[in-house]
């Protein structure tokens, strides 16, 4: 359909060019300029609201993961309605941001979807900690958990996720990665990071924010 009306557009525009005899040529990959519209770039889009919005509201979300673990009694999904956030309004999967403090236990690259194991201050539970430092991060919790990203803002599923894709990417390079993460293991450290409950016997946290 937008193809149509793109064609159809241009179609009017040589048209009216003809009739004033004025014909204008729009070389190939430039047609936004006579259009007005741009191409769609998700690192630019990602990187205009990291800071000033996805950071910020994250930070106030945040739970406190020992006082989330309590509150669950073994099942996650069951604060649902409390702290958390499906990826499709009402379904789908359900994503919760949490924070907390610990020591680093072990740093885990013997896969791609590298991740470090955090042991909490003040929690003697079996539930698994683990944030992810990739290479390769897994999962969207971090674009469903934002309220602004809403899928009917994007063109299609192809670009919705790669907003999710290139979240991952900025948080490689700003939060945490193989390499940086080497240097934690030993060290206490904050986080503010988002998950997706899909096994009450562990998180998996994507970080959007580490300190020492």
């Amino acid at each position: 359909m937008k193809k149509k009306i793109m064609s159809l557009f241009l179609v009017m525009v040589l048209f009216a060019s003809m009739m004033t005899g004025c014909i204008k040529v729009v070389k190939t990959g430039e047609e936004g300029k006579l259009t007005g519209e741009t191409k769609f770039n998700p690192g630019d889009d990602v990187s205009k609201f990291w800071e000033s919005e996805a950071i910020p509201e994250l930070e106030k979300k945040a739970i406190d993961i020992n006082t989330f673990i309590k509150e669950s009694n073994g099942d996650f999904k069951s604060l649902a309605k409390k702290y958390g956030k499906y990826s499709m309004g009402t379904s789908g999967e359900l994503n919760y941001v949490v924070k907390g403090t610990g020591t680093v236990t072990e740093v885990n690259t013997s896969s791609m979807a590298g991740f470090m194991t955090v042991k909490l201050n003040d929690y003697t539970g079996n539930v698994k900690i683990m944030l992810q430092i990739g290479s390769v991060i897994t999962g969207s919790s971090v674009r469903d958990s934002l309220s602004f990203i809403k899928y009917g803002d994007y063109t299609n599923q192809q670009e919705f996720a790669a907003i999710s894709q290139s979240i991952n990417s900025l948080i490689q390079k700003k939060v945490v990665s193989p390499k940086t993460a080497a240097d934690y293991k030993g060290k206490e450290i904050s986080f503010v990071g988002c998950f997706t409950a899909s096994d009450n016997s562990q998180m998996l946290i994507t970080p959007v924010m580490i300190k020492e």
